[in-house]
């Protein structure tokens, strides 16, 4: 019949047509194949390039803890505690002075009146203070001797090592022209080891002196700081107690006692100290870095997860189509909002507010308040929040649309109303989803450098929980923070360097343990609505 193709014809056309389409699917497949290759390439890259750059840190480490006591500056320390012990207590009674001079303040007493009424308790201050004198002047002796044998060890080492190298390389000529001085060793050590019965003739005055003051110590005007003077005494005695343990210490420390290998590695996952370019001694602790991202991160959650969530479910289930238009897009625009803007934000604006509020009449019953640094750990947690509220309000909202129809018109066919509904039915449904929006979203925030960098603080100590809610307005610093700013002043290759790398490489592990355990509720949340 005219006008009618004939079948067999088109089989060739079909057959065209099904290759073209088979040849874009495979297109498809090996873009995004190649895609997810890249992905893991580079995830293997950088691990591979922190373990490496890292790599030697804690050999390194190790020979430095080793230096440590070979020159003798452990046996030091163990009276530098003490001496640190001693001001930290008398840092603490100007605390309590200065908790009293705000207390009597607040009650309108004149200046002259404060002075007069804390004048006995600045007596007793200055008297616990200067019993120290001759601990201090001790400390300082042998820090000199201890500095100046590690020093002449150091170049010693340092001599050897090069001498070493060259005869390595064949450099025979060259090697012998280095010459490596004879260090006395034992004679510096036992010069040292006088200070042992120095320390005991000083802290036997100390005790002397300061039961005395104690049997002395005068009233506080106000109950408050009573209580707090008291517990200070309670401290002060602890202290005198253990001046014979240092003693005993001092009588049995010896430089030759090995270091075992795993004490580098347990120096720096446990070490509350992190203190570079020191004339005396380096120290790589990474626990006040970690608390100090925890709890910004802790901080940021509290406020972020409330207000993400919340606006989630507003936006999927309550609010009307305009104002959907109008929230959502204004929401999932912070996240445009350069990081830096937010810090220079929180420095002028949030930093300043708390600050200001925290000396209103309104909250002088928090009994942390007023607060003297306006960059702390709530500011930073406030910001980094700010950042964490478009994930958690975009991810938790899918969840939320995902969940299938039918539970909603169940749950309404039962007579439950609309509040019910999404208390019982859909933010259960959709748990897993919202979890793991909020590990997204944590996973966002510890891993913020540049807020944190500028509001945080960073002061390089572990806070004074004993304030309880107090700990969040003191200032940190944390493992984003520490790499940011003392990356670009480090050494290649240093201990410091490679410390620096080390930091990094454990925050790149909690990040993908994050990530993992995101990735593991939403399999789940996958499988409860499959």
């Amino acid at each position: 019949m005219e006008g009618v193709a004939d079948p067999r014809t088109l089989i060739p056309e079909r057959t065209k047509s099904r290759r073209a389409q088979v040849v874009i699917e495979q297109a498809i497949k090996a873009f995004f194949g190649g895609n997810a290759l890249v992905a893991v390439i580079v995830l293997a890259l950088i691990t591979i390039f922190l373990f490496r750059e890292g790599f030697g840190f804690f050999g390194q480490n190790l020979a430095n803890l080793r230096l440590y006591r070979q020159a003798g500056l452990e046996y030091v320390d163990i009276i530098r505690g003490n001496a640190a012990q001693h001001e930290s207590l008398s840092r603490k009674l100007s605390e309590i002075r200065l908790r009293e001079v705000r207390v009597m303040e607040k009650r309108n007493v004149p200046l002259e009146e404060i002075n007069a009424a804390l004048a006995p308790f600045d007596q007793f201050a200055s008297a616990f203070s200067d019993t120290a004198e001759n601990l201090h002047g001790l400390v300082s002796d042998l820090t000199d001797q201890a500095s100046a044998l590690k020093e002449q060890l150091f170049a010693r080492a340092e001599l050897l090592a090069q001498r070493n190298q060259l005869e390595r390389s064949g450099a025979q000529t060259e090697a012998e022209k280095i010459v490596v001085p004879e260090v006395d060793r034992a004679a510096a050590l036992a010069r040292l080891r006088e200070g042992s019965a120095r320390f005991e003739s000083v802290s036997a005055e100390i005790t002397a002196k300061l039961y005395n003051l104690l049997a002395q110590a005068p009233a506080m005007p106000d109950p408050a700081g009573q209580k707090h003077f008291e517990q200070w005494k309670t401290r002060a005695r602890k202290y005198l107690a253990g001046l014979p343990a240092a003693s005993e210490k001092l009588r049995t420390w010896s430089p030759d006692t090995p270091i075992p290998w795993y004490r580098s590695i347990s120096s720096f996952l446990f070490g509350r100290d992190w203190v570079t370019a020191s004339f005396w001694q380096d120290w790589y602790g990474i626990i006040p870095l970690l608390v100090g991202s925890v709890l910004v991160s802790i901080v940021a959650l509290v406020i972020a997860v409330p207000l993400g969530v919340a606006s989630a479910i507003y936006v999927s289930e309550i609010a009307s189509r305009h104002e959907k238009r109008l929230i959502k897009p204004y929401i999932e625009f912070i996240s445009a909002i350069p990081s830096v803007v937010l810090g220079f934000f929180g420095i002028a604006v949030v930093g300043q507010a708390v600050r200001a509020a925290s000396q209103s009449h309104f909250f002088k019953w928090v009994s942390f308040f007023p607060i003297s640094e306006r960059l702390n750990i709530f500011t930073a947690g406030c910001l980094l929040a700010l950042m964490a509220v478009p994930t958690i309000f975009t991810l938790s909202e899918d969840a939320l649309r995902n969940v299938p129809r039918g539970f909603k018109e169940a749950s309404y066919a039962l007579g439950a109303n609309r509040l019910q509904t999404i208390a019982r039915v859909l933010v259960p449904a959709s748990l897993s989803g919202i979890v793991s929006a909020i590990l997204l979203g944590l996973g966002r925030v510890i891993g913020e450098t540049m807020v944190v960098l500028l509001c945080a603080g960073n002061r390089i100590a572990i806070p004074d929980f004993t304030q309880g809610l107090g700990a969040i307005f003191q200032p940190v610093h944390t493992m984003t923070g520490i790499i940011a700013q003392e990356m670009g002043e480090v050494v290649r290759g240093s201990t410091h360097y490679r410390a620096l790398f080390m930091v990094g490489l454990v925050l790149f592990t909690i990040t993908l343990a994050i990530n993992y355990l995101a990735q593991k509720f939403v399999a789940r949340y996958r499988m409860s609505i499959g």
